[in-house]
């Protein structure tokens, strides 16, 4: 098996690579931070791993990584797209603008970046599988995270619009939307986080939900329940509950 993922040098994107390394795929591990990036290839030895540095708001360092494991090792299976940033944002303040840009930049253009140069070469072989890790803060806007529920809510409907796209295809598209994840994104939040998932187990559930193709994944599963509930509850209702959360911390560069 062939694995492309970007976000390979942390967290769900780590994970990930370690689940698939452990069972003998071939890995293209993608990641802004090229030391870890590299550290984090070492730990899967003996696997055969690639690595390529970059950022995902940058199309052409993507497609120049898409051409090179093509060539490598031909079209991959699977292509996961798991960089994503999380920062906390208040439209009141002008100078978080630049970082409502980095967030969507990264979890929706870096999502379209990251799947566009393999679209065509999986279609010529009618197979495989694209997944896009989105979340379940993309149901409802929370306070404070405008930016990141914002791109969540984006990348699912844009993983739709792909799916729906690619269905005569033989190439499948899946959304996965997790809740709390034990990951260097979660570990500041300032507030409860139920039913915490330690990574690890996140990586070997979304690979069974992109093994099976499934077309919509929610875990742990009680998220999901939780996440039909938030998408009925009555706007003022839902005004009422949130509205005093805490928030992600704002972090001001």
């Amino acid at each position: 098996m062939n694995v492309f993922l970007t976000g390979a040098s942390s967290g769900i994107g780590a994970a990930l690579a370690t689940f698939y390394a452990a069972r003998g795929a071939t890995l293209g591990l993608f990641a802004r931070r090229e030391t870890e990036l590299k550290l984090i290839a070492a730990t899967l030895e003996p696997a055969d791993v690639r690595t390529y540095a970059g950022d995902v708001r940058e199309a052409a360092a993507l497609s120049a990584a898409a051409r090179d494991f093509i060539a490598s090792v031909g079209v991959p299976d699977v292509v996961i797209a798991s960089a994503g940033v999380s920062r906390g944002t208040l439209t009141s303040y002008a100078e978080d603008l630049p970082a409502f840009r980095a967030v969507f930049d990264t979890n929706v253009l870096g999502m379209v970046a990251t799947f566009q140069p393999f679209v065509d070469p999986m279609r010529g072989k009618s197979s495989g599988v694209l997944a896009g890790i989105a979340s379940i803060a993309g149901f409802r806007g929370l306070p404070g995270a405008g930016a990141y529920s914002a791109s969540k809510a984006a990348a699912i409907a844009y993983l739709e619009s792909l799916r729906v796209e690619l269905s005569d295809s033989g190439v499948a598209v899946v959304t996965i939307c997790p809740g709390f994840i034990a990951t260097p994104m979660t570990e500041d939040n300032p507030y409860r986080m139920p039913f915490l998932m330690p990574a690890d187990v996140a990586a070997r559930k979304i690979a069974r939900a992109i093994e099976r193709k499934k077309r919509f994944y929610v875990l742990p599963w009680q998220m999901a329940v939780v996440g039909r509930a938030l998408k009925v509850v009555p706007r003022p209702l839902y005004d009422r509950l949130v509205a005093h959360r805490p928030h992600k911390p704002r972090i001001t560069d």
